[in-house]
């Protein structure tokens, strides 16, 4: 029994001790697991989590949306749009088929700067597996995974303004080359599409491509460009009974067409060799879109700073961010190393010098425009019908003729109250060369602070001087451009000098084909505050970065003021000023004149702008936007019933809604 009441006692005890053991494990357990509760539960919310909620929103959102587009019956869309706006109207294509228009004149496209592809024929290393991918155009995919690979293959050649050692980009050929810009982005695919609409096909369509980085001459040189475009026309005039083409040129290719005319009928070496009766055979029309005949005040914005207003105001969202070393680049200054290398873009500065575009104290434009004013929406290519009238009363004169000020005041005074210092003097003053320890390497980092200093001293700067400017701050490129571009007004057309290629794309310089029967059409929107002169500042920023700026802090000072984000607007199409695309229509080129000796005739068509009314019509059908303008409904109506055989009378002549007529008035060009 004793032995019994031990062993249950050492049971017992046994027993007790266990559940204090499981005791004192559960709390040591409850020791390690209470701190990562704690630390769990307290866990903040971080802008990471944030951030990739909302990636991942969006991307879900946008694949069942996708999925819908897909799967839902063609007709819902449409539907849905209907509701909301009303029964829509017939494409220009099957409206005009109704009326029993069919493919007439073969039709040859022409595009501008930027919008037409380029792929890669052969690379460095870092380019492997690109072979015949676009580096231009397209998804851009290949710049945000190898942005300073990209950039080194999108570069020319600083000295020769050709390919680089090792280094072959080229255009992408046919329809594809530029019917989008990106995916969704459409340039010409609209307009093809209505194009095709009554009947035209690839056999009676020729999208004339180039690479558009390169001078225009150069385009010869290198590929041929301006010889393809010529067979290429001679074949569709041959086989389609020996209808002449109807070309329509956009943007910067308005200016290399017009250098093509000049070339096609020069004699070899330096010319096509076609004879002065080639553009007569062979074009009806030519129906120039946007067309920056004398130059854009935004490309010297761009060579002076790589700005212009967008660019501007984002700068000041994001102060010091596109100049800075993120991750791994310095957007502004890569971006003005490899377009200071791409001789095309010196094809726009303003031509004309202070004649066309003003001086210190005056501008052809004055103060009529209201850039606070809204634009009706009205379809109708028949209305001419102006724009309301502007009470000119309430609105302050505004000194377009001044391209470039360094400050507000600079840009408001009387010429007499500003003091400048001679900037000749200073372009004297030697060179350094590159003295900064900077990554990237750029021309500023040759100048000097004293040479910046003294090109902001000068003040102000006309379309008489911004050539001083350029040359001053960008010598490389202005020195390889003054050997393909002339920016001037000609004495005499027949000296023969004039016979030089650097001119012809210059129509102040050269004269129109002899071809009376051919027509002339300027076709742009208007309406939009374009940018015209601007406000700059010296930046305090690094040695490495670009030293002049936009400055967006100088207002107007009133809602409709024209001077915004210091960037003076005038009417346009949100790129190129009316004054540009309009002049040489509305003067130069109108009846008889030195430009014109055949008397061809010119019209002018403008497309008051309306903004899209909800987010269903994408981009428009009745903008005036530069590149927008591509789907303007109007528009392509009248390019339809031009290639199907009608004439500008037909069409109903001139069709204007600005000023321009009043503004060539006032400036006195010798005809």
């Amino acid at each position: 029994m004793s032995f019994l009441r031990r062993r249950k006692g050492t049971d017992s005890s046994k027993s007790q001790n266990l559940r204090c053991n499981i005791v004192k494990e559960d709390e040591k357990n409850n020791l390690y697991e209470s701190p990562r509760k704690e630390s769990y539960n307290s866990k903040k919310w971080s802008c990471w989590d944030s951030c990739c909620w909302f990636i991942g929103f969006v991307c879900s959102v946008w694949w069942f949306l996708l999925l819908l587009y897909n799967t839902m019956p063609a007709s819902i869309p449409q539907y849905v749009t209907e509701a909301i706006t009303g029964p829509l109207t017939d494409p220009p294509g099957v409206k005009l088929r109704k009326e029993g228009l069919t493919v007439n004149h073969p039709v040859v496209f022409v595009p501008g700067i930027v919008t037409g592809g380029l792929e890669l024929w052969e690379g460095h290393q870092c380019a492997e597996g690109l072979f015949r991918k676009r580096l231009w155009g397209g998804s851009f995919g290949e710049l945000y995974k190898r942005p300073l690979c990209w950039a080194q293959h999108m570069s020319l050649d600083n000295e020769t303004g050709l390919d680089p050692p090792g280094i072959r980009v080229r255009p992408v050929s046919g329809l594809v080359a530029a019917d989008y810009f990106a995916a969704g982005y459409f340039v010409w695919a609209v307009l093809i599409a209505n194009l095709a609409q009554i009947g035209y096909e690839e056999k009676t369509m020729y999208m004339a491509a180039y690479d558009w980085r390169l001078s225009f001459q150069n385009t010869e040189v290198r590929d041929q460009t301006l010889s393809r475009i010529k067979s290429n026309i001679e074949l569709m005039v041959a086989t389609n009974g020996g209808k002449k083409v109807v070309v329509i040129p956009h943007s910067m290719g308005v200016l290399y067409f017009l250098h093509f005319m000049k070339w096609v009928e020069a004699p070899p070496p330096m010319g096509g060799g076609g004879g002065s009766e080639w553009c007569a055979k062979h074009i009806k029309a030519v129906m120039n879109i946007g067309g920056p005949f004398l130059g854009v005040p935004k490309s010297v914005s761009g060579l002076f700073s790589v700005e212009a207003r967008d660019i501007a105001i984002a700068r000041t969202f994001a102060p010091g961010f596109l100049d800075k070393d993120v991750f791994g680049l310095q957007t502004f200054q890569h971006l003005m190393r490899m377009t200071r290398t791409w001789d095309s873009t010196v094809s726009m500065i303003p031509k004309g010098g202070e004649t066309i575009w003003g001086g210190l104290d005056w501008s052809p434009e004055g103060s009529s425009f209201n850039c606070g004013a809204k634009t009706l929406r009205n379809n109708s290519i028949n209305n001419t019908d102006q724009i309301p009238n502007i009470n000119l009363a309430n609105m302050k004169n505004v000194n377009y003729g001044r391209i470039i000020s360094f400050g507000k005041d600079v840009a408001e005074a009387h010429s007499s109250k500003i003091e400048r210092v001679d900037l000749l003097d200073s372009m004297k003053a030697d060179m350094l060369t590159n003295l900064t320890n900077c990554d990237i390497w750029i021309e500023y980092h040759d100048i000097g602070d004293h040479r910046i200093k003294a090109a902001a001293d000068y003040k102000v700067y006309t379309a008489g001087s911004i050539l001083d400017l350029l040359h001053f701050v960008s010598p490389k490129l202005m020195a390889r451009g003054g050997a393909h571009f002339s920016y001037g007004i000609a004495d005499n057309l027949d000296d023969p000098k004039y016979q030089h290629y650097k001119y012809w794309s210059n129509p102040l310089e050269t004269k129109l084909p002899d071809a009376p029967d051919m027509e002339i059409y300027s076709m742009y929107g208007v309406g939009i505050p374009t940018e015209r002169a601007y406000v700059y500042k010296v930046t305090t920023a690094t040695d490495c970065s670009i030293p002049f700026q936009i400055d967006t802090s100088v207002e107007g000072g009133s809602e409709d003021s024209c001077l915004k984000g210091g960037v003076f607007s005038a009417d346009g199409d949100e790129t190129v000023p009316v004054l540009s695309a309009g002049l040489m229509a509305a003067k130069g080129w109108r009846g008889k004149t030195r430009f014109n000796p055949s008397g061809i005739p010119t019209y002018i068509r403008e497309y008051s702008h309306a903004p899209p009314a909800n987010l269903l019509e994408g981009r428009g059908t009745q903008s005036g936007a530069h590149v927008d303008i591509m789907g303007n409904f109007a528009l392509i109506e009248d390019i339809i019933r031009v290639a199907a055989g009608a004439t500008g009378k037909e069409l109903g002549g001139d069709h204007v809604y600005s000023d321009i007529f009043k503004w060539a008035e006032r400036i006195n060009l010798q005809l």
